[in-house]
């Protein structure tokens, strides 16, 4: 009978790989001593911080922070929740009772108006949004402002235009004097010739009408005669200028040449003319009339909504030199 014991053979065998297995030298408790203290240097490192360190580190290498890095800037983070609240210094009376010196901004803010809650957007909206209803409404009430005075001298346009050439044709007497003088009135006046014309704004502008004219000559029979003395003959001629009466000038001058006495010889011939202008800033309409009344300048304002067909006919028979309720009119 043999004496081999296979059984037994492969318990030494196992026991043999398993004392080998566990066997250590030094290398290898070294390396296990290193890969322990890897390990915990890994569970200990604070992200967080790293980022932070960093941070500071590139602003100070690339300016875009300040220049020293040694400068050390407290750090801002939140407090975790197993840390105590810091202690409150002590307070030696109730805190009601303390109040902090006033200062300049604290007086400012007193002083200023209330502002709606809510942040600067939200405030800001709010401003521009009325600002904005503002200006909507000023605009529309400004294109109806204008639109009126248009539709006014159109109107005034078409009446005057048909005015001038019925009178072209009918070439009436003017019952009008035109007093030059005290002694020397321009009398017994008729109609020569009339014409009216109208100007618009440009295309982009809005082309509203924003100017009517109106202007005729009246023309009498004879001459005139007027004379002058000295520095009343210069001041004389001026007036006449201003008219814009047509004359010829006779003068006398002394031995020195200096004019003594003047006599003028005026036609009786009265240039009349009125523009209509649109004062668009002001919602009115501008009545600037030259000789049309008597001699000289007259200027009215006129609302648009007055010019209606009252108005227009007792404007014709201003011109007409008839009884007229132009100016009771003109100013309502």
């Amino acid at each position: 009978m043999s004496d081999f014991d296979p059984t037994g053979q492969l318990s030494a065998i196992s026991q043999a790989i398993r004392a080998k297995r566990e066997r250590k030298n030094p290398t290898t408790q070294d390396i296990e001593a290193l890969e322990a203290a890897l390990v915990a240097d890994i569970e200990a490192f604070d992200l967080d911080a790293a980022e932070r360190r960093a941070r500071r580190e590139y602003l100070a290498s690339s300016g875009a922070g300040m220049a020293d890095s040694e400068l050390v800037f407290p750090e801002i983070a939140p407090r975790k929740s197993s840390e105590a609240p810091p202690a409150s210094p002590p307070i030696s009376q109730p805190a009601a009772l303390v109040e902090p010196p006033p200062t300049a901004q604290n007086l400012a803010d007193a002083s200023a108006p209330t502002v709606a809650t809510g942040g600067l957007l939200d405030q800001l909206r709010r401003q521009a949004e009325i600002r904005q209803r503002e200006i909507h409404s000023a605009l529309a009430e400004r294109t109806a402002t204008n639109e009126a005075i248009d539709l006014a001298l159109k109107h005034l346009f078409f009446f005057l235009h048909e005015l001038v050439q019925q009178l072209n044709i009918v070439k009436p007497g003017i019952p009008r004097d035109y007093p030059l003088l005290e002694k020397y009135p321009l009398s017994r006046l008729g109609w020569q010739e009339g014409f009216a014309d109208y100007r618009t704004q440009s295309q982009s502008a809005g082309a509203l009408v924003e100017l009517v004219t109106f202007s005729y000559r009246l023309n009498g029979p004879g001459l005139l005669v007027v004379g002058r003395d000295g520095p009343a003959v210069e001041r004389f001629r001026t007036m006449l200028f201003d008219f814009g009466l047509p004359f010829t000038c006779k003068e006398f001058k002394n031995e020195r040449r200096y004019v003594e006495h003047a006599e003028f010889e005026i036609r009786s011939d009265v240039s009349v003319s009125v523009r209509w202008r649109a004062d668009f800033a002001k919602g009115a309409i501008i009545v600037e009339a030259r000789n049309l009344e008597r001699l000289g300048s007259t200027v009215h304002t006129l609302r648009p909504e007055a010019i209606d067909q009252a108005l227009l006919d007792d404007f014709g028979h201003l011109v007409l030199g008839q009884p007229n309720r132009f100016r009771e009119l003109a100013k309502r």
